[in-house]
């Protein structure tokens, strides 16, 4: 590696999402195209799909997606108070009003994690969570005191400083419902973090390469984490409104054009924390 080059961890979310999602992250997985996987551990396709984890390259970081707005919840203890998990919406409301209910979400937790050593043979290599949700009040803290117990401890997320450039408002609304707060509690305990989040834009499929030059362009040299969403066609009954971005970024993902604007930006694959 040049001293000029900069590094950018590319992790696809939604793994266990439904069949379409989860081999098209294995896809990319094996041919090195991404460097870290997070995991939906409560989602119903997640016993089927974990075995597509399984020799994955040694350069294929895999870690805990933790959920909090999408499904059912996977311990008993939230599911008496949550038949389903609420909107987002809710729950921010819900973390900023101090309104959670503290004990259910950390059993949570505690459920989704054990869910992933399940089936995967191993802790996560990393945690961060579903539309953001390890950052909001409340959760933020259950998530790193247990984190923070954890030998060796894992990676977290560091949503704190959201870089673009462009969807400024997006990035705004992910750093300051938590983000901010996640950063000084991470670099405070000193756990593991990402200098940088990158990758937010509008989901619309004909973007995403013209997204990613400019990712890439504006990466700074300390490096920083790239989150996507791709995924295969898919022929379950799963609704995912961002089905069609998902099969963009993974044919993108997976084309030399990919190749290429990392070679032109001078910027490398590898884990930033």
């Amino acid at each position: 590696m040049s001293g000029t080059s900069r590094v950018l961890a590319v992790c696809a979310d939604d793994f266990g999402l439904s069949p379409g999602v989860s081999l098209g992250i294995a896809a990319l997985a094996r041919r090195e195209r991404l460097n870290a996987i997070s995991c939906l551990t409560n989602a119903p396709h997640w016993r089927a799909g974990a075995s597509l984890l399984r020799e994955l390259p040694a350069s294929v970081q895999v870690g805990l997606h933790f959920n909090l707005t999408e499904g059912v919840p996977a311990s008993a203890e939230l599911r008496r108070a949550w038949p389903r998990l609420p909107s987002l919406e809710r729950l921010i409301v819900g973390a900023h009003l101090r309104l959670l209910p503290r004990a259910a979400l950390a059993a949570e937790l505690a459920a989704q994690w054990a869910a992933f050593v399940e089936l995967t043979g191993q802790a996560p290599g990393f945690v961060d969570g579903h539309q953001h949700v390890h950052h909001l009040p409340l959760v933020r803290d259950i998530v790193l005191d247990s984190v923070a117990e954890r030998s060796p401890r894992p990676a977290l997320r560091n949503t704190g400083r959201v870089v673009g450039p462009g969807f400024g408002i997006k990035r705004a609304l992910i750093a300051g419902t938590g983000g901010r707060a996640l950063q000084r509690a991470l670099q405070r305990r000193g756990i593991a973090h990402n200098p940088v989040l990158t990758g937010v834009y509008d989901f619309v499929p004909g973007r995403y390469q013209a997204c990613m030059q400019r990712w890439l362009a504006g990466l700074p040299v300390g490096g920083g984490l790239l989150f996507c969403h791709p995924g295969a066609a898919d022929t379950s009954s799963v609704a995912d409104p961002i089905a069609a971005a998902r099969l963009a970024e993974a044919d993108y993902l997976g084309s030399e054009a990919f190749t290429q604007d990392l070679q032109v930006a001078g910027v490398q694959l590898g884990r930033v924390w």
